[in-house]
């Protein structure tokens, strides 16, 4: 995986923030997930499939946007899978999901590296908040220490938080996955942002979408 990247710098420091009294019913620093969580990934994907399947008309002239759509998740999820468990790196990650669908699709006019890269690029112009998301962090952040705890690439996610001023300026804490070295759900990684927000893991609480990644 990626070596860790230092957090970005915040307004203040979060172990500071943590010292004041808690009830012991209330939380001392709140984690939200940032994909299907804050910001509609889902949604964001398809859009960019979509754009995929018309911006090679050629390559794709006998396979419907649906079949692409779902061809793409029967390989996608098991590969992030492989990489949450180190069976893989990010780059074959990035690869080999669009590979194994032009193989599946038995396209080969045009290649992976393109489609990938276009994909990449229109994923960035779909990306919005889920109903109520970020007036619901924002509220939470009015009470409460609020950080984002996410997997996904590290300079994709980050560029995401940049996106959306509440959630560059509210938290205390951005941490990525891979620049820890753990993906969750592996425990590893939830006690690592329990020790950046400087709280005890019982006393930090995670807003995610998925029993299973979070």
């Amino acid at each position: 995986m990626a070596e860790r990247k230092p957090l970005r710098e915040t307004t203040h420091d979060p172990r500071t923030t943590n010292q004041r009294a808690n009830r012991a019913d209330e939380p001392a620093f709140v984690y939200f997930d940032l994909d299907d969580t804050l910001l509609d990934h889902r949604a964001a994907e398809r859009a960019a499939l979509a754009d995929v399947h018309a911006a090679f008309p050629d390559a794709f002239d006998e396979v419907s946007a649906e079949r692409v759509q779902e061809v793409y998740h029967h390989h996608n999820e098991p590969l992030w899978e492989r990489y949450a468990d180190g069976e893989i790196e990010k780059a074959q990650l990035k690869r080999l999901r669009f590979e194994r669908l032009l193989e599946t699709l038995a396209v080969d006019s045009v290649e992976p590296e393109r489609v990938g890269a276009h994909y990449i690029e229109r994923y960035t112009h779909h990306w919005t908040p889920t109903d109520g998301a970020l007036d619901t962090f924002a509220r939470v952040a009015d009470r409460f220490p609020v950080g984002l705890l996410t997997n996904g690439f590290s300079e994709t996610q980050h560029a995401k938080v940049e996106r959306f001023p509440v959630l560059a300026e509210r938290s205390d804490a951005v941490i990525v996955g891979e620049e820890t070295g753990f993906l969750k759900p592996d425990a590893r990684v939830f006690a690592h942002a329990a020790a950046e927000a400087g709280t005890d893991p019982a006393e930090t609480l995670y807003v995610g979408n998925s029993l299973r990644s979070n």
